[in-house]
């Protein structure tokens, strides 16, 4: 089970933590993007950056819970 981060006296629900994560990982990712200009492949590169986003952070939440 997974357990509160005390971050500074204040309990953090361990999700945000691997919402960072998954954001922290996704901002090079569209900056890597922007560069190779995939925009221009994709219908709408919000939601493309969206997806992009949504799968790292399952990423994240499977690969937190394989150790239990």
């Amino acid at each position: 089970m997974y357990r509160e981060v005390n971050l500074f006296g204040v309990y953090v629900a361990p999700f945000v933590v691997m919402m960072l994560i998954a954001w922290a990982a996704s901002v090079p990712l569209g900056i890597l993007g922007a560069r190779l200009q995939l925009g221009r492949w994709v219908w709408h590169p919000g939601l493309f950056n969206l997806s992009i986003y949504v799968i790292i952070l399952s990423i994240v939440v499977v690969v937190s819970g394989a150790h239990q």
